[in-house]
C-alpha cells in the first residue's frame, strides 16, 4: 500500500512538473516485460556503459547494471531522483548504477554506448540532432513508443526502436 500512495504522489508530482516546465516526457513505468524487450534491445555486454534518459523510477538503469553495464540515469524529479536512489541501493548496485539530477538537454552523452529514452514527440527531432552528434560511432540509441523523425531504425520491435550510429 506504501508503495502505491508513493507511486501515486510520484506521478502527480511529475504532471505538475511537466505543467511548469512543458518539456518532457511524464512519468510512465516500464511492465516488467517491456524492461526485459529494452534490455534485449540494447545488446547490453559486460563493462559497457549506458544511459537511461528520463530514468523515472530507475527500473530500466537497475537492470542495465543487472545485466553487466555501468548504467547511468538522468532525470528531473527530485523525487524520482530519490527514489531510484533508494532502490538501487536495496537491489545492492551502488558502484554500478548511478542517477543524475540533470536536464538531458545539459546532459553529454558522448561516453556511451547505449542510451535508451521514453520521450514523446515534441522533443524527438531537437533528440535526435543531440544524439547523432553526441554518440560515439557504434553506438546504439533505443528509443521507446517514439520513433526520431529523419534517422532510419535499424530495428524494430514492438513499438521500440533501434537506432545505430555510424562508424
Amino acid at each position: 500500500m506504501f508503495t502505491v500512495a508513493i507511486a501515486v504522489f510520484l506521478v502527480l508530482f511529475d504532471l505538475f512538473l511537466l505543467y511548469l516546465l512543458w518539456i518532457g516526457a511524464p512519468y510512465i513505468p516500464t511492465k516488467k516485460s517491456g524492461v526485459e524487450k529494452i534490455l534485449e534491445c540494447c545488446g547490453i555486454r559486460p563493462g559497457m556503459k549506458a544511459a537511461d534518459i528520463g530514468s523515472g523510477d530507475g527500473r530500466i538503469v537497475i537492470a542495465l547494471a543487472r545485466a553487466g553495464a555501468i548504467a547511468h540515469g538522468y532525470e528531473i524529479n527530485p523525487l524520482l531522483v530519490w527514489w531510484s536512489r533508494v532502490k538501487i541501493r536495496q537491489a545492492g548496485l551502488d558502484g554500478r548504477a548511478f542517477i543524475h539530477r540533470k536536464n538531458l538537454w545539459s546532459a553529454d552523452f558522448s561516453s556511451f554506448d547505449v542510451v535508451t529514452v521514453f520521450g514523446v514527440f515534441h522533443i524527438m527531432r531537437r533528440l535526435e540532432t543531440k544524439l547523432r552528434r553526441e554518440l560515439k560511432p557504434g553506438a546504439r540509441a533505443v528509443s521507446i513508443g517514439f520513433e526520431f523523425p529523419t534517422w532510419l531504425a535499424a530495428e524494430k520491435h514492438d513499438g521500440i526502436f533501434v537506432y545505430l550510429q555510424p562508424d
